[in-house]
């Protein structure tokens, strides 16, 4: 870990104290994702309602800059230049990236499998397509217990992805099936969600750190 690494990871437990037991699943949960990243892997991300809206704050996080820019790599502009003026536009506009990938917005897919099949494993349906073993599933579930979350992290291990998830302090079906489960110290709703915020927005800006 870099050292302007560790510093945002350290000050994400002084600005937010209920967290610091919190520390080591943490930095498992970013080593699992540093490692996916470095072995041309990506992130997929599941959740329900507020969850689900936070899978796409994460992925609109990762895919562009955050907090630093990430300027293109030079193969790239060299190539981009053999196109004239849209090459030029091309290298100028677009930022490196961390592919992720939410499960949540496929509407076409996803409402046409909910008509033909059990809804709840609408997830695990696209997983089945999209995801391999260099990958990680990020399941984002407040009571851990979320059938469709439960169902894609099965297939993920089925599959050998490592399996990530953001619980609220409660044990659950996520919890076991879990590499790092991430059981901030709430147990409301929103509650939950206001911490589960911070930690991805660090394990974010922690990626950046180390990749860009």
């Amino acid at each position: 870990m870099k050292n302007e690494t560790k510093e945002i990871y350290e000050t994400l437990f002084k600005r937010y104290p209920v967290l610091t037991d919190l520390k080591m699943e943490i930095r498992a949960a970013f080593e699992i994702l540093k490692l996916s990243y470095s072995d041309g892997g990506k992130l997929l991300i599941c959740g329900n309602g507020g969850s689900a809206a936070d899978s796409e704050h994460i992925v609109g996080e990762l895919m562009k800059c955050f907090r630093k820019k990430r300027p293109l790599d030079e193969t790239t502009v060299n190539k981009l230049s053999q196109y004239g003026e849209e090459g030029k536009v091309l290298s100028e506009c677009l930022e490196g990236t961390l592919p992720a990938l939410t499960l949540t917005s496929h509407l076409a897919l996803s409402t046409a499998f909910a008509n033909d099949k059990e809804p709840s494993v609408t997830f695990a349906q696209q997983l089945l397509g999209l995801g391999n073993k260099k990958d990680v599933l990020l399941c984002l579930s407040t009571s851990g217990n979320s059938k469709n979350c439960v169902y894609a992290a099965i297939l993920a291990k089925v599959k050998r992805l490592k399996v990530l998830s953001f619980t609220g302090e409660k044990k659950s079906k996520l919890g076991k099936l879990s590499d790092v489960c991430i059981r901030v110290p709430e147990t409301e709703t929103f509650k939950i969600q206001e911490l589960h915020l911070p930690i991805y927005h660090a394990l974010c800006a922690m990626l950046e750190e180390e990749f860009f």
